[in-house]
């Protein structure tokens, strides 16, 4: 079974938006796939509530925010939206979890600043080697200075960047019905996709 992460102990950063976005790529490769949410705002177990009979089919992980159980055996693919302020035997337990841990990223100075010390934590810590971590930046404007200054710290990282998500009311619309852009025809959602082909190369294992 392939276990992903979305973490940042920072709140607001997208990690919902990732987290069932993944779910949804997995559910439209033909994977076995559960979606668990531990994040007090249930945003990701929400999503699931409203997702329609007719779109494929993602299973509950039900994973209480104080104990972290491993995903249901019938899965091959989990994805685990993690909660604001992850640290201490929190951030020991997913770690004993996840296969690969995305960090989502917003152009901000304070998102930056909490990332910095979250991926520091993570490099410090035992369980942490061995375990794939990426990087997606969220609602990136190009044309803004605040974008120059997260590709210029996220070059710093020395870790990989899977792409830059721009910022768009898509993620807005598909997230209240309970829908990923890999649910929609290929051709309604064309730029968005692009942002995501090497999100999805690294959650293959390109």
């Amino acid at each position: 079974m392939t276990v992903v992460a979305v973490a940042n102990p920072k709140g607001g950063v997208g990690k919902s938006t990732l987290a069932t976005n993944i779910a949804g790529y997995y559910a439209s490769r033909g994977h076995a796939v559960v979606l668990g949410d531990v994040d007090r705002q249930q945003s990701a177990r929400l999503w699931l509530q409203q997702r329609p009979a007719a779109a494929r089919p993602i299973g509950a992980w039900d994973i209480e925010p104080d104990r972290f159980d491993k995903p249901p055996k019938h899965a091959t693919h989990a994805v685990l939206d993690t909660p604001a302020g992850l640290h201490g035997w929190r951030l020991k337990d997913m770690l004993k979890l996840a296969d690969r841990i995305i960090v989502p990223l917003q152009p901000s100075v304070f998102d930056i600043f909490a990332t910095r010390q979250f991926l520091d934590e993570l490099a410090t810590h035992r369980r942490s080697a061995g375990v794939p971590i990426g990087i997606v930046g969220m609602r990136v404007d190009a044309r803004t200075i605040a974008a120059d200054k997260l590709h210029a710290f996220v070059d710093s990282l020395g870790l990989p960047v899977l792409g830059y998500l721009r910022d768009t009311q898509n993620y807005i619309h598909l997230a209240a019905h309970g829908l990923s852009l890999f649910d929609l025809s290929p051709g309604r959602v064309a730029r968005d996709l692009e942002q995501w082909q090497g999100i999805c190369a690294w959650l293959d294992g390109a």
